[in-house]
C-alpha cells in the first residue's frame, strides 16, 4: 500500500527540533533591549504575554530570570537587615520600645532614595532604576540612617537617667546632636557625590547606588531631626498610657472570696 493513499502530503514551515521545557513544548524567543531598561522590558514582554492564546505562557530567561532571583535575594537581605538592626539596638538600649524610634530614619532615607533617582531619570539619565547597585546604596543607607537616630535618643535617653523630664531632655538633645549629624550627613553625600555625577571611568554603573546613598541620607538627616523626636515623645507617652491602663486594670481585679452560710 502506497503512502499517498493514506495521508496527505503538504509542504509547508515546521521546526527542526522540538524543544520541552518542564515537559511541554516550548520555543525559545531572543531579543535586544535596545537601550531601553529591563523592567520596561519585562512589562512590555507581560503585555504581550497576556494577548497570547490560551494554554501559551511565559516564563522569563536570561538576564530578566537573573534580575528575579536577586530582587527575592535582596529582599531577603532587607527582611534580615531590619532585624539584625532591632536585636542590636534592643540590646544596646534594654528597650523593645526605643529601637522602634531609631528605626524609623529607615522609612525616611527610603524615601529621598527614590525621589532621588525618579529625579534623575526624570533629567533622561539612564540606569536611575531598582537594580543591583541602587539596592547595594540602599542597603548601606541601612547603617548610616539608624546612627543619626541612636546620637539623639541615645542622649535623651541619659538625660532622662540624670532627673530631667523626657520633653526637656529631647529639647536638649536634637540641638546637641545636630552637629555630629550634621558632620556624619556632609561627609558622607559628598564622599558619594563624584559617583553619583558619574564622574571617572565605569561610572555609569556605580552612579545609582551613590545617587540613592546621597538622596537617602540627605532626606534622613534633615527628617531625622525634625520627625524622631517627636515621634519619640508619641511613642513614649503611647507607652506611658498602656502601663497605666494595665496598672489600673489589674488594681481594680477583687478576689472572689467563698462564704459557707451558718
Amino acid at each position: 500500500m502506497e503512502l499517498r493513499n493514506l495521508v496527505d502530503i503538504v509542504e509547508g514551515a515546521a521546526p527542526a527540533t522540538i524543544t520541552r521545557t518542564g515537559r511541554q513544548r516550548s520555543v525559545e524567543v531572543r531579543a535586544n533591549l535596545q537601550g531601553k531598561p529591563l523592567g520596561q522590558a519585562i512589562e512590555d514582554a507581560e503585555a504581550f504575554a497576556a494577548e497570547l492564546p490560551e494554554g501559551v505562557t511565559l516564563s522569563l530567561g536570561g538576564n530578566a530570570e537573573s534580575m528575579a532571583e536577586s530582587a527575592q535575594q535582596f529582599t531577603l537581605m532587607l527582611i534580615l537587615a531590619i532585624i539584625v538592626i532591632y536585636m542590636v539596638l534592643a540590646v544596646q538600649f534594654e528597650s523593645f520600645v526605643h529601637p522602634l524610634t531609631v528605626m524609623l530614619a529607615l522609612p525616611l532615607a527610603n524615601v529621598g532614595a527614590m525621589g532621588g533617582l525618579f529625579l534623575m531619570s526624570m533629567t533622561g539619565k539612564t540606569g536611575m532604576t531598582l537594580n543591583l547597585f541602587s539596592l547595594i546604596g540602599i542597603i548601606l543607607l541601612f547603617g548610616l540612617v539608624t546612627k543619626n537616630s541612636i546620637l539623639v535618643v541615645d542622649y535623651a535617653n541619659q538625660l532622662r537617667a540624670r532627673g530631667m523630664d523626657k520633653l526637656e531632655a529631647m529639647r536638649t538633645a536634637a540641638p546637641l546632636r545636630m552637629r555630629p549629624v550634621l558632620m556624619t550627613a556632609i561627609s558622607m553625600i559628598f564622599g558619594v557625590l563624584p559617583a553619583a555625577l558619574g564622574l571617572g571611568p565605569g561610572a555609569e554603573t556605580r552612579s545609582p547606588m551613590g545617587v540613592a546613598t546621597a538622596a537617602g541620607m540627605f532626606s534622613s538627616t534633615l527628617l531625622t531631626l525634625l520627625v524622631v523626636p517627636v515621634f519619640y515623645l508619641v511613642l513614649d507617652d503611647g507607652v506611658d498610657w498602656l502601663r497605666a491602663r494595665i496598672a489600673r486594670g489589674r488594681s481594680g481585679e477583687h478576689p472572689r472570696v467563698a462564704r459557707r452560710g451558718t
